[in-house]
């Protein structure tokens, strides 16, 4: 016994006394790698170590050798997105670098002879991009049996899963998810095995023999599965020791039942955006392990604090976007003693506690937006003294902010208190400039002054409130520091006066929201000094005068708004050479004269063109055409516009605009970026409508109403196939109607009344479909009209039956009558020498008539 004790001890210290050896790749597997790096795509050149020059491939970026055999253990060759997150003096939103986090991925495809570094046990491929059109997951990944960590998540692979990955029983740790990509989804066919990526069907029970993992990723596949069969599979082996299960975004339906309380060492289960519905069981109070937990946007209902309220060592809660219900209490959340992140906005809680409650937990995250906690203000928030993030909005909260809610909230990085019940004036009880730096008080009833900002806001939103008076001691007063601020929103307010010209103080703004106030004057020149700015919104003022020429400095815009004002003059030309990324210019309801500038052609960009109701003449651009945004080849596909900070917050703002189509005005928001638009309406054009407007086949929605158009409908109108609605109504077009019109099949509103159209309307799926409205005061004949086109090509024009149409015949033979009795009635009237000689006259003749009676009676 005492023997072996010396002999182990003479081992060690002899062990201890050799010189430490420097891992030395192996010649063979050093091959291997460059194999492996000819076959990638290095655009940021990370694998520069890897080369012929540098032999110990053990030193090699990625590569990590055992310390003692000197085989390849592990090849780290993921590209992390977290790398290019660029935090700024600790504000809420980060920067994020997405050009050079493209750079850094590799591309290119895995060569097989990765399958020959036998001893690899890690792999990690994550966040890169293996082109290659097609690719599926490389089947030789299943010989590689010593893996126990296997990373291919975010790589963009498609097609089929190969069966022979089911064949690494030694896998810990399996994330193949997030590979929802352009290039179409993966699925499985004819496996006994199950792994994170888009599957189609449901999970085989053979995934549950995998009992060593302790991290399952099954997120962003097309399960279309019930949850409780998929925490049958895993109960029984896996569940003792998973510790992490993702299954977000994976189309699972059903209900959640007691197999969840057998994941007891569970730290992480991600549920979220799926069809998961009922109530939580009661078995979720047994997972006591439990951290991070997300139900987010499923169909949950009941209260879930009654299963979760033991707890205590759950750190974050999503529960946000469900059908949730409930009283919670005091109690239910006594023992939740470690949570830091409360994330359960759009369900139907209502909070109630004491007035003195103090919480057992210390939040830094709380968004309880459509709770009830009102009518008082939530007073047990001063207790959060940790807080960055505080979303309470449409909670049902009245009366003022208090002081000391200022001060406690003085540490917050973002808050939101819009649609509530608050009034009166901040300034009565906030003590110092406003330094949070996104706040939304919006859709309150605050009335007052607006309230003096510190340099640290960034984004501002006070709009839908009463503030009234000048925004001149906000906007000019004097600062200490260059003001910040981003995004400003007073739009809905009473706000009055002339807009101040002090914006040469405010240069960091990108987007200016101050729309359906009571402004009046001029548009101020300062504005042309704020070079980062994006959108501008000063529709439905009293503004008047002109286009200020120093905006032709405002090159970054991306949507103007003036519309509904007294603004006058022409569209000047530097509009169309400068302002060339507008995607939205809206100046209708305006005073605007001239022509249109043909400059406006070059803004390739633009996708709305509204300027409608001013007092433009001319003819209409031909070089329309040239408006590419608006053509099926270079059109949106993000549904949203938005305005971005510049000065690393990412912060951003959607565009939004209030848009007069079919016929009725609507503000649109989340889909404005696939809308294209030309209204031209209200005017005094003249002219033919050019026929190169036909090239905008990508062209949504056309209105050239109420102008003094002439000429044909363009032949190739039936080329604009995106088309959705026309009205060329109240023209004086002539001609048949294009039967090429009845090629647009997305066609809903069509209005060519009070024309002078003739002929057969065009027969098609859906012309016959509109009201007989949309032809009438025209020539024209045929369904939806009840006038039958005679076989001899006649036709009669057709005013409708509520009588409201235009005659012309009648018209015409009216004023005929009216000119000619005036001409001879009116010099009676006037001279009293023409009065008496036609007296006479008739005096004379009816005394020759007498007598001529005489003779014939004799």
């Amino acid at each position: 016994m005492n023997s072996s004790i010396y002999i182990l001890v003479f081992v060690q210290l002899w062990l201890f006394s050799l010189p430490c050896r420097e891992s030395v790749c192996i010649p063979s597997e050093r091959e291997t790698l460059l194999k492996i790096k000819n076959n990638l795509i290095d655009p940021s050149n990370r694998l520069w170590s890897w080369n012929h020059n540098n032999t110990n491939c053990c030193h090699w970026y990625g590569v990590l050798c055992h310390n003692v055999t000197s085989h390849v253990l592990q090849l780290h060759l993921n590209t992390s997105d977290s790398a290019f997150y660029h935090d700024h003096d600790g504000y809420l939103y980060s920067d994020f670098d997405e050009e050079a986090y493209e750079k850094s991925q590799f591309g290119g495809v895995i060569s097989p002879c990765l399958a020959d570094l036998k001893h690899l046990n890690y792999l990690d491929l994550s966040g890169n991009e293996f082109l290659g059109e097609g690719m599926s997951i490389p089947s030789f990944l299943g010989t590689m049996t010593s893996l126990t960590h296997l990373n291919l998540s975010y790589t963009g692979f498609t097609g089929k899963i190969p069966p022979q990955i089911g064949n690494l029983s030694n896998l810990v740790y399996l994330d193949l998810g997030g590979y929802l990509t352009d290039l179409g989804f993966l699925f499985a066919e004819n496996v006994e095995w199950v792994s994170s990526n888009q599957l189609e069907g449901n999970i085989p029970t053979s995934l549950g023999n995998l009992c060593n993992l302790r991290v399952i990723d099954l997120s962003y596949l097309k399960l279309n599965q019930q949850v409780n069969e998929l925490l049958e599979i895993l109960a029984p082996c896996i569940s003792h020791g998973l510790t992490t299960l993702a299954v977000q975004s994976s189309r699972l339906s059903g209900n959640l039942t007691d197999h969840i309380g057998a994941f007891k060492n569970i730290d992480t289960l991600l549920f979220s955006n799926n069809s998961i519905g009922g109530a939580l069981p009661r078995s979720f109070g047994k997972l006591s392990s439990l951290r991070y937990l997300d139900l987010s946007m499923n169909k949950f209902i009941g209260n879930p604090f009654e299963s979760l309220r033991s707890l205590s060592k759950l750190l974050s809660l999503h529960i946000d976007g469900n059908l949730f219900h409930g009283v919670v209490k005091e109690d239910d959340l006594a023992n939740l003693t470690s949570l830091t992140e409360i994330h359960a906005s759009g369900n139907n809680f209502t909070l109630t506690v004491g007035p003195n409650w103090i919480p057992n937990f210390q939040l830094t995250y709380l968004e309880v937006t459509s709770w009830q906690l009102g009518p008082s203000f939530p007073l047990w928030i001063q207790s959060q003294n940790q807080l960055q993030y505080v979303g309470l909005s449409n909670t049902g909260i009245f009366g003022s902010i208090p002081t000391q809610m200022w001060e406690a909230l003085s540490q917050v990085r973002y808050l939101n208190l819009s649609r509530n019940h608050i009034h009166g004036e901040i300034g009565t009880t906030l003590k110092n400039p406003i330094s949070i730096p996104v706040i939304d008080l919006s859709s309150n009833h605050l009335c007052g002054k607006l309230p003096y900002l510190s340099s640290d806001v960034l984004q501002l939103d006070l709009s839908s409130n009463s503030f009234s008076e000048s925004m001149n001691d906000f906007l000019c007063n004097d600062q200490d520091e260059p003001m910040q601020l981003e995004f400003l929103n007073l739009a809905s307010n009473n706000l009055s006066g002339e807009i101040p010209d002090c914006w040469m103080n405010w240069t960091s703004l990108v987007d200016v929201n101050l729309q359906s106030n009571h402004f009046v004057g001029n548009l101020p020149q300062s504005m042309g000094s704020l070079a980062e700015l994006q959108s501008l919104q000063i529709r439905n003022n009293t503004l008047s005068g002109i286009f200020p020429t120093s905006w032709k400095k405002n090159n970054e815009l991306i949507s103007l708004d003036l519309g509904e004002n007294n603004l006058s003059g022409s569209i000047l030309t530097w509009v169309g050479e400068n302002l060339l990324n507008v995607k939205i210019l809206r100046l209708r309801s305006n005073r605007f004269a001239g022509h249109i500038p043909s400059e406006i052609c070059q803004m390739s960009h633009l996708q709305v063109l509204d300027l409608a109701q001013n007092n433009l003449s001319g003819n209409i651009p031909s070089c329309f055409s040239n408006l590419s945004a608006m053509t099926l080849m270079n059109q949106s596909t993000d549904p949203r516009i938005y305005s971005q900070g510049k000065h690393g917050t990412s912060m951003e703002s959607i565009v939004s605009v209030l848009l007069w189509l079919k016929g009725r005005g609507d503000e649109y928001r989340n889909i404005l970026g696939l809308v294209t638009s030309i209204d031209l309406s209200s005017n005094k054009l003249f002219g033919e409508i050019p026929r190169e407007i036909t090239y905008l086949n990508g062209l949504n929605f056309l209105n050239m109403s109420h102008n003094q158009l002439i000429g044909h409908i363009p032949q190739g109108i039936g080329n604009m196939r995106s088309l959705q609605s026309i009205d060329f109504s109240r023209n004086q077009l002539f001609g048949e109607i294009p039967p090429s019109i009845a090629n647009l099949s997305f066609l809903s509103m069509l209005d060519l009344s009070y024309n002078h159209l003739k002929g057969n309307i065009p027969t098609g799926t859906q012309l016959q479909t509109f009201d007989a409205s949309s032809f009438i005061g025209n020539n024209l004949c045929g369904p939806p009209l009840p006038i039958n086109c005679s076989s001899n090509g006649k036709t009669h024009s057709y005013e409708g039956s509520d009588g409201h149409g235009v005659n012309w015949f009648f018209v015409s033979m009216t004023i005929g009558f009216i000119v000619g009795f005036w001409i001879v009635i009116a010099p009676l009237l006037i001279c009293r020498s023409w009065r008496r000689r036609v007296a006479e006259r008739k005096e004379g003749k009816d005394r020759r008539c007498g007598e001529l009676e005489l003779r014939i009676t004799k």
